[in-house]
């Protein structure tokens, strides 16, 4: 039976019907505008996915442009990352464009626009403009310098662009309607005046356009036909137009659709600039950060982030999607994927006490019971290992399944084990437990004839490796931190992440490779930091095996 095709979503509806009525010639050719201002996150992916994936249905072009207008918050480090995480997706664009290409012909396009009387050089300041655009229910009032004459407008245009005024001391504004219901309608900026180094440009210029003004104008000069901006953006559309029509030039379409939004983080690249400025987290490629550098690092895949989007869908309506979800998509792709090992995070030495002294035997275990291909591998066994200090209990309550005296349990790929006793600190804790075995219980060739109900992993203690593993987890204790008040830092979740110093793993994951991922058995998914030297392998917890916090929420 084959598969049901899924419906096309509302932007893939108009693309088509677009085509069918030969609008733009039956082209289509999105693009993908970042701000190179941050890091990009998971939000978006999602704009990556849809834009890129628009062409890639419909036989069209994508073009990367940097919307790099604002001089003060812009670097080629952000330029390059954001360039580097498109193609870590999935996905090749067509031109790799600037707005600062474009900022001669912007110009030219603001000096038109005062020769129509439809812009003016203004002298109040930002506070003074804001008071006078009034409320949605007042209208605003002209400030003295919206009656200057074109000649006179022109004149000091151009005069900012010399460089003959200070920063904040003039601005250009649209001569639009003080009165419209729509804020962004009344006199917007155009430009203003930065005199900063910008990351391309240099120190050429000293005025900027302002964000409304260069992007629609950006997407008519390079053809766009479907210009996809996030809902925000709805009340700037009437703006886009306004400016396309007046001028005159192609008109590139905007179409919105409803942001990714998570729980348990924030999307916004201001918040996380300053969780990395303020040393919250190691960077922008820390683990626990939403963004796309952060989540490659903690070894989600780029399949498992376009899942996510997919099964999320382009919507018209903002809510906030479960970081469930993400998890969910993570397990499904590495449940079939990863290979299983074993590590030991919380190791306590157990000795069996009836196993030959010096003996080591070879156990043959697969690397992945959902492959067939994966193959198989050795492990060495010998009398003294190392096991998790959980999986033992010296007064195990009814229904413990694992070891404690007197109780059976079978180590995995090995043999039956039988707690027997064990060896205390001053304070109390278990330093060694020792046990006995079955000879005839061993894997693969079992003549015990005993049924035991627990399996628990294990390393042999004289061939493990040791590793550090950074047990991650979600960044805020909140669910929805943009909604609370006060320091974001305050919301932090203490346990978001924890450092064990020294785990004992198979031997062979020393030749892990920085990004390969492993299912640490009964533990979760996991992967090679960067980190890692040829001595010592880190590995960053990439999600639990079950969502633990459905589990918690539900108790909640």
């Amino acid at each position: 039976m084959m598969s049901e095709e899924r419906s096309l979503n509302f932007i893939e509806q108009i693309v088509e019907d677009d085509i069918a009525n030969g609008a733009n010639g039956g082209r289509v050719l999105t693009r993908f505008p970042p701000e190179p201002n941050g890091y990009l996150h998971i939000g978006h992916a999602k704009s990556i996915v849809l834009n890129f994936g628009l062409a890639q249905k419909y036989n069209g072009k994508t073009n990367l442009r940097f919307d790099d207008t604002n001089p003060v918050t812009e670097d080629t480090e952000y330029v390059d990352s954001i360039k580097e995480d498109i193609r870590w997706l999935g996905f090749e664009w067509d031109k790799e464009l600037y707005a600062s290409d474009y900022f001669e012909q912007l110009y030219t396009f603001a000096v038109k626009m005062i020769e129509k009387g439809l812009a003016y050089v203004e002298d109040a300041t930002a506070a003074e403009i804001a008071a006078a655009k009034g409320t949605p229910t007042v209208p605003g009032t002209p400030t003295p310098s919206r009656s200057r004459s074109v000649a006179e407008n022109l004149d000091l245009f151009e005069r900012m662009r010399k460089g003959e005024f200070k920063d904040g001391e003039k601005t250009l504004r649209a001569k639009l309607d003080l009165a419209a219901p729509n804020m962004h309608m009344r006199d917007p900026l155009m430009y203003r005046i930065k005199h900063a180094h910008h990351h391309r440009t240099g120190d050429k210029w000293c005025i900027y356009p302002m964000y409304d003004f260069a992007h629609g104008q950006s997407d008519s000069i390079e053809n766009i036909t479907h210009s996809i901006c996030t809902l925000e953006f709805i009340p700037h559309r009437p703006l886009y137009d306004w400016f396309i029509e007046e001028l005159d030039i192609f008109p590139s379409r905007q179409y919105e659709f409803a942001r990714l939004n998570l729980n348990y983080t924030v999307m916004s690249k201001r918040k996380l600039k300053t969780l990395v400025t303020e040393g919250h987290v190691r960077g922008w490629d820390d683990p626990r950060m939403p963004t796309i550098s952060g989540l490659r690092r903690r070894g989600y895949t780029p399949s498992s982030i376009r899942m996510l989007c997919e099964r999320v869908g382009v919507q018209k309506r903002d809510n906030i999607i479960e970081l469930g979800l993400l998890e969910f998509c993570i397990r499904e792709e590495l449940n079939k994927t990863a290979n299983r090992v074993m590590a030991v995070l919380d190791p306590v030495k157990l000795v069996i006490t009836n196993y030959p002294e010096g003996q080591v035997e070879e156990m043959v275990a697969d690397n992945n019971p959902e492959d067939e291909t994966a193959g198989s591998r050795v492990l060495h066994f010998s009398n003294t290992l190392y096991i998790e200090r959980e999986d033992f209990m010296e007064e195990p309550p009814k229904k413990f399944f694992r070891l404690g005296p007197g109780l059976l349990v079978r180590l995995k790929n090995a043999y039956i084990i039988k707690g027997e006793s064990v060896e205390k600190d001053a304070n109390g804790n278990i330093t060694t437990i020792y046990a006995t075995y079955l000879p005839e219980s061993r894997s693969g060739g079992d003549h015990s004839g005993l049924t035991v109900k627990g399996t628990i992993h294990w390393v042999s203690a004289a061939h493990a490796a040791t590793a550090e593993v950074r047990v991650y987890d979600r960044l805020f204790n909140v669910e929805n931190p943009a909604a609370e008040e006060g320091d974001l830092a305050s919301l932090i979740n203490p346990d978001s992440l924890t450092v064990i110093k020294e785990a004992f793993v198979e031997p062979g994951l020393l030749k892990a490779k920085p990004g390969e991922r492993f299912q640490f058995l009964r533990k979760g998914y996991f992967a090679v930091d960067p980190d890692s030297t040829p001595e010592k392998v880190v590995f960053n917890r990439t999600v639990t095996l079950k969502d633990a916090w459905a589990k918690e929420s539900k108790k909640g």
